[in-house]
């Protein structure tokens, strides 16, 4: 029996009343007073987030480019994947995508790819994350992007897919675009394959953009 297409639709409950107790540097909290299914009203407070984008970089020896830096509010310092901030209105992912690489690791690729979209925490934040996948890496030349902060120290690394695949498994690895990319690129390979990915233009409907 063919099950009916598995995938997210778009909704919005109605809202009664928003106000913003906090804002930040880039990001705020808003409230929300949302009407329920049965009529009943309550109020939902999260996080107003930007958007983001995330880098699986692959070398030809099938190792994925990692940073790792101290991630204050949960006290650890993480192994995690290039990301940055979609810090303009409608920027370009594919563009953010490569201006981070680029800071953070200090390389470019000839091939992208759209590896997939997440919400990284829909329930209490409407971050978007676009994930892509990027081949042909070599080395970028002139100075390296001047860093600061969280940055200073950050260290740049190369990790066989295999490894990382075990040690996510593990438990020993908890960054989420991490966790998603390695899992999404290893479930491509054993599925259609990386070539059936997503062109790194694809229209991204939780944060629009202009080609």
């Amino acid at each position: 029996m063919a099950h009916a297409p598995i995938q997210d639709t778009a909704e919005e409950w109605q809202v009664n009343a928003t106000s913003t107790p906090f804002t930040g540097n880039k990001t705020s909290v808003r409230t929300d007073t949302v009407v329920m299914p049965d009529g009943s009203v309550v109020t939902r407070d999260y996080q107003v987030h930007p958007g983001s984008v995330a880098v699986v970089a692959l070398d030809d020896q099938d190792r994925v480019i990692l940073v790792n830096q101290y991630r204050h509010p949960v006290r650890q310092r993480l192994w995690e994947i290039p990301a940055g901030l979609l810090d303009v209105p409608g920027e370009n992912p594919l563009h953010a995508a490569q201006r981070e690489l680029y800071e953070e690791a200090h390389v470019k690729a000839e091939d992208w790819r759209v590896l997939t979209d997440v919400y990284t925490t829909p329930g209490g934040c409407d971050e978007a994350v676009r994930i892509f996948l990027a081949r042909g890496i070599s080395d970028v030349e002139g100075e390296r992007f001047e860093v600061e902060h969280e940055e200073l120290d950050m260290e740049v690394t190369r990790v066989p897919l295999a490894l990382l695949g075990r040690g996510v498994l593990k438990g020993e690895l908890h960054n989420n675009c991490l966790v998603v990319g390695v899992l999404s690129v290893m479930a491509a390979l054993a599925g259609d394959g990386l070539e059936a990915l997503r062109p790194a233009e694809a229209p991204w409907p939780a944060r629009p953009f202009e080609v």
